[in-house]
């Protein structure tokens, strides 16, 4: 599969799954930001799928020798790999 199907199929899923999903979370008290960020869940689950799908044998091997040079172009907002993990796990449900 290369990026575009993988990633059309991620946004497609993603845009059914985020609005249940923020139906089922309780309300918290506390006011928390819902600032966009630099990449969407999709995204992020796109170059997920692709390390998967490659040979590599770590993420951080796939990210800064395959995502962060050739992949560019797919992912305008791609951030350091340190910034992804960190937004992968505020992204994992």
């Amino acid at each position: 599969m290369d990026t575009t199907t993988i990633f059309c199929e991620s946004d497609e899923f993603c845009k059914e799954f985020e609005p249940r999903w923020e139906q089922h979370l309780l309300e918290s008290s506390l006011k928390r930001r819902r600032r966009q960020g630099a990449l969407c869940l999709s995204e992020i689950m796109t170059i997920m799928v692709g390390f998967h799908l490659s040979g590599y044998r770590t993420f951080k091997h796939y990210y800064l020798n395959d995502v962060l040079r050739y992949q560019r172009d797919y992912f305008p907002g791609l951030v350091s790999y340190h910034r992804f993990v960190e937004l992968l796990q505020g992204s994992l449900v």
